[in-house]
């Protein structure tokens, strides 16, 4: 699989690219947003399956690079970042990051939320089993499995995918309890414990989109259930 590495520290690049080598992956260095940018564009070339992107570029935010790359392809991003506050985390995925990893890192922890972002979605597994259930009504909040697309009271709200896949296998069941072991494994495909901060923060996010706090509550020491809006 290709990757592309967005990384202005060329000493940093070499070590991690040798890492991810070893791991089975053909790495595309950019330098600065642009280059990474212009990395994307070319049509007749092999697509990248995941884009790794540092915040701390030399001409451009990450932040805004993000918003740019996810414009222009669904590829999945990881964002790398020092800034380890929840506020930080939930701007990187509402600008279409799929997942984060917070410096300083260890490179097992970067190799499992690579494959964690690459495999397939637990929602659209879901659909394929059950293609009847095409469509989940939860009061104002209306969720299409097949178009993975999301609205309250008729206005579509953006998610990452990994967003979509949260919500769509807790809106599977309202009102029941969902283990955070279970949910970690059946959206992210794994069962390393430090993905457990990311569940927090894209519920952090959904909760703030869909700009209904009490939809998704928290059960201490447990896990997760939707709770359905009235109609």
């Amino acid at each position: 699989m290709r990757l592309l590495l967005v990384e202005d520290d060329d000493h940093v690049a070499a070590a991690l690219s040798a890492v991810l080598a070893r791991h089975g992956f053909e790495v595309k260095h950019a330098r600065s947003g642009e280059e990474a940018l212009q990395a994307l564009l070319p049509a007749d070339t092999k697509p990248f399956g995941v884009v790794l992107l540092d915040l701390g570029l030399p001409d451009q935010d990450g932040y805004e690079v993000c918003g740019k790359i996810r414009k222009r392809t669904a590829t999945p991003v990881i964002m790398v970042t020092a800034r380890a506050d929840v506020r930080s985390r939930i701007h990187g995925l509402n600008l279409g990051a799929d997942d984060y990893v917070v410096k300083p890192y260890d490179t097992g922890e970067l190799i499992a939320r690579i494959h964690a972002v690459i495999r397939r979605p637990a929602a659209e597994a879901a659909t394929s089993a059950a293609p009847a259930d095409n469509e989940l009504i939860l009061g104002s909040v209306r969720i299409e499995l097949p178009t993975r697309q999301v609205s309250v009271d008729g206005s579509v709200v953006q998610l990452t995918r990994k967003e979509f896949d949260l919500l769509a296998l807790l809106a599977q069941r309202p009102g029941v309890v969902f283990r955070r072991e279970q949910i970690i494994s059946e959206v992210w495909r794994t069962s390393w414990e430090g993905t457990g901060r990311t569940l927090e923060v894209h519920v952090a996010s959904l909760r703030a989109k869909l700009h209904m706090p009490a939809l998704i509550e928290t059960v201490r020491g447990v896990g997760y259930r939707l709770v359905a809006p009235a109609s």
